[in-house]
């Protein structure tokens, strides 16, 4: 009897390992993003939160150290944990074209709640990065009579395809900050004519 106590307790100490918390893949750069978010005075509250969830589940945090620490339920830091994880490789993507302001505004937006009825325009994550991948192809494959996008045709090709139900040529250019997305032997993205600057624009995609 006493030797068959001891298998069993070694049976069931090796079946239920102890569980451990997978951390998020986020590059040094990436956390550069996410702690200026989360320092700087002027980013709501709730990005904040969100960024912290990402910075600690990066570090290795279990959900319930997280709730614990950051005063929150399971399901949100569940739920923003699983939203960075399906985003990681696309994160990684734009980090790799060497665009910083778009990592910054793509950060943002997968922190950023899906539109709400009577909310103020925003775009999602979904719909930013399906324009980005917009502006990668070329003009000519969607019968476009530009041999590089401008604003105009990339808000028009956006609204064609569905992405979005209204967008202006001035939002797209701010969309992608007026810079160029670069290609193999093409420039994707056409300079505009430059303006002024707007003392009241904002810098995020709330701005939009």
């Amino acid at each position: 009897m006493v030797v068959y106590g001891k298998e069993n307790e070694k049976k069931e100490n090796t079946s239920m390992p102890h569980p451990s918390a997978i951390p998020l893949k986020v590059s040094s750069v990436q956390q550069e993003v996410l702690q200026h978010l989360v320092r700087s005075s002027t980013s709501p509250q709730r990005l904040v939160r969100r960024g912290k969830i990402i910075l600690a589940a990066a570090a290795g945090a279990s959900n319930t150290k997280i709730t614990q620490e950051l005063h929150l339920d399971q399901e949100t830091v569940r739920l923003w944990r699983d939203r960075w994880r399906t985003a990681e490789s696309r994160l990684q993507a734009i980090e790799d074209s060497g665009k910083p302001k778009l990592l910054s505004q793509a950060i943002e937006a997968l922190l950023t709640d899906k539109q709400r009825p009577g909310a103020p325009t925003t775009f999602t994550f979904e719909q930013f990065m399906q324009i980005l991948a917009l502006a990668c192809e070329k003009p000519e494959a969607s019968d476009r009579p530009v041999s590089t996008w401008t604003p105009r045709e990339l808000a028009d090709e956006a609204v064609k395809r569905g992405m979005v139900e209204q967008i202006s040529p001035r939002t797209v250019e701010r969309f992608l900050k007026g810079e160029r997305v670069a290609a193999p032997s093409q420039a994707l993205l056409a300079h505009s004519t430059p303006r002024r600057p707007d003392p009241t624009r904002r810098a995020d995609l709330h701005g939009l």
